[in-house]
C-alpha cells in the first residue's frame, strides 16, 4: 500500500451539478474538438517565469489525476456518472536521514513510484462500472491479489522497476557490447572509443524511450491520460502564477512544465552517458552489474540537476529544461474543461494552509 496506508481516508464525491461546487469548479461543456483548436494558440515550448515555485506535484491517472502537497495527497477522478470523486489523505512525514544530496533522488523515485502505482490501480478500479458479473468472472489470482493488496503493490513496483531497468538500461548496454564485439571499438581501453560506445548506448536508450512514448501516444486511452497530464501542468502553472484556480485561468497556461517527470527521464538518460563513460567497459556481465549498481547514483545526480533547474531562472537552467519541455509535447495533450475541473479539485485539496509551506 502507499506510504500513508494506516492514515484515515477522507472521501468526498463532488457533483458537477452541485451549485456550491460550481462556485469553485465552473462546469463548461467544451468538446474535445474545441480543446484541440485551442491547442494551436498555446505555445509548444514555454519556459515560464512564475510568481512562485511550488513543491506540489502530480501524476495523471485513468480519468483523473493525483496531486501531492507537502501535507496531503489528493486523488480526483471523473466517474462514469459524470461526478468527481475526490479522496484526500495526509502524507507521511519525510525522514531527514534520507534528505541527503545524491541519495534523496533514488529514495524519492522509489517512493513516488509506489504511491503512483497505488493511485493508478485505484483509478483503474473506479473508471469502470462495478457489477456482479464482473466479480463472478474474477479468477483466483485476482481474488488473491485483492486479499493481499500490500503484496500486490510491492510486486507491481518490483516488476515495474525490473522492466524499466531491463528495457532502458540493460538492453542498450547489451546492444553496445555487441557493437564493441563486432567492431573492436574501445577494446584497447582508450577513452575516445569508450566514450563513443557510451554515446551509442545513450542514443540507443533515447531512441527506445522515444519509440515507447510515440507508440503509447497512439492509443486512445493513453491519449486521455496525456490530456490529464496537461491539465495537471496547467493547474500548477496557474497556481504558481498567483491566479485564481478557475477553468478559464488554467486553460490559458502552458501544458509543459520544467519540473515534470518527463524532463527527469530525459536528463537521466543524458547523465547516464557521462557516468557510464567514466567507468569504462569490461566483460558483458560486469557491464550489466556496474550499470545496475550505478542506477541509484545516476538518479541522484539527475534529481539534483532537476532541483537546480527548477529553482533557478538563469539562462543555463532554462537551457537544461528545454529538451524535457520539448519531449512533453509527446507526453501531454491539450485537456478539455472537464479535465481541468478534476485537476482543480485535486489541486485545491492539497494547497497548504500556511503560506509558503509548499515552497520549492
Amino acid at each position: 500500500m502507499t506510504e500513508s496506508t494506516d492514515l484515515n481516508l477522507t472521501n468526498d464525491t463532488v457533483s458537477k451539478n452541485d451549485p456550491e461546487t460550481d462556485n469553485n469548479l465552473p462546469s463548461l461543456n467544451t468538446t474535445a474538438t474545441q480543446a484541440e483548436d485551442r491547442a494551436e494558440s498555446v505555445p509548444d515550448i514555454c519556459v515560464q517565469k512564475a510568481a512562485k515555485k511550488t513543491s506540489i506535484g502530480g501524476q495523471a491517472l485513468i480519468e483523473g489525476l493525483m496531486m501531492l502537497g507537502p501535507d496531503k495527497q489528493a486523488i480526483a477522478l471523473r466517474l462514469p456518472s459524470g461526478e468527481i470523486d475526490l479522496q484526500v489523505k495526509p502524507r507521511a512525514k519525510r525522514t531527514s536521514k534520507f534528505n541527503v544530496p545524491f541519495l534523496r533522488g533514488s529514495v524519492r523515485l522509489v517512493t513516488q513510484l509506489r504511491t503512483g502505482v497505488s493511485a493508478l490501480m485505484h483509478s483503474a478500479d473506479l473508471s469502470a462500472d462495478n457489477d456482479e458479473e464482473e466479480d463472478e468472472e474474477k479468477g483466483r489470482l485476482d481474488r488473491f491479489l485483492e486479499r493481499h493488496q500490500a503484496f500486490a503493490m510491492t510486486l507491481t513496483v518490483f516488476v515495474s522497476l525490473l522492466l524499466s531497468v531491463t528495457i532502458f538500461v540493460l538492453l542498450p548496454s547489451l546492444f553496445t557490447d555487441l557493437i564493441r564485439y563486432l567492431t573492436g571499438l574501445g577494446k584497447n581501453g582508450d577513452f575516445g572509443g569508450v566514450f563513443l560506445l557510451s554515446l551509442i548506448e545513450g542514443v540507443t536508450r533515447m531512441v527506445i524511450f522515444l519509440l515507447y512514448i510515440w507508440s503509447t501516444a497512439k492509443m486512445k486511452e493513453i491519449k486521455r491520460v496525456w490530456q490529464y497530464h496537461g491539465a495537471e501542468h496547467k493547474t500548477i502553472a496557474c497556481y504558481e502564477a498567483g491566479l485564481p484556480l478557475t477553468v478559464e485561468n488554467c486553460r490559458e497556461q502552458p501544458r509543459q512544465h520544467p519540473r515534470c517527470g518527463t524532463s527527469f527521464l530525459f536528463l537521466f538518460m543524458f547523465v547516464s552517458i557521462l557516468v557510464f563513460a567514466l567507468i569504462g567497459r569490461y566483460a558483458v556481465w560486469i557491464n550489466i552489474l556496474l550499470r545496475l549498481a550505478l542506477v541509484p547514483l545516476v538518479a541522484g545526480i539527475t534529481y539534483e540537476i532537476t532541483r537546480f533547474a527548477g529553482r533557478s531562472d538563469s539562462k543555463f537552467s532554462q537551457l537544461l529544461s528545454l529538451p524535457g519541455l520539448a519531449l512533453q509535447n509527446l507526453t501531454t495533450a491539450e485537456p478539455d474543461d472537464e479535465m481541468l475541473e478534476v485537476s482543480i479539485a485535486a489541486m485545491e485539496a492539497v494547497i497548504p494552509e500556511t503560506d509558503g509551506a509548499d515552497e520549492w
